[in-house]
């Protein structure tokens, strides 16, 4: 089975953790990409660098690669496989999941060594 292709997102993007009691900004919903997780202890906001949140903690300088789909729901390994391309070059990764794909984010500073990295293993990255 031929290996995934992956296309860099032309956003930087910031992960935001918010109580899990805050609202979400209204501007959220306005950027072309953004992610929403909630647990019992913490909202996380996942938004291009554009939109601008006060947040408790933030982590700002992510790239995203995202995985060209439609990927299938009984796909196994994917995120497995192409996290371990990662680790095995020690860059850190924050995986986000859709219905459709899987997003991996890295730091700027890590976007032409993952790419160089995932490119060695037989995968593709448009940048």
């Amino acid at each position: 089975m031929p290996k995934q292709t992956l296309e860099v997102l032309p956003d930087t993007f910031v992960i935001h953790s918010l109580p899990d009691d805050a609202q979400i900004p209204t501007s959220v919903f306005s950027a072309p990409v953004y992610f929403i997780g909630k647990t019992h202890d913490e909202l996380s906001l996942v938004v291009p660098d554009t939109i601008q949140i006060a947040s408790d903690e933030s982590d700002g300088g992510w790239r995203a690669l995202e995985v060209l789909g439609p990927l299938s729901l009984s796909m196994v390994g994917i995120m497995a496989q192409i996290g371990s391309v990662l680790a095995a070059a020690k860059i850190s990764i924050f995986v986000l999941s859709t219905f459709e794909t899987d997003f991996f984010l890295v730091k700027q500073q890590d976007l032409d060594k993952a790419a160089q990295a995932l490119h060695k293993e037989g995968y593709k990255v448009i940048l």
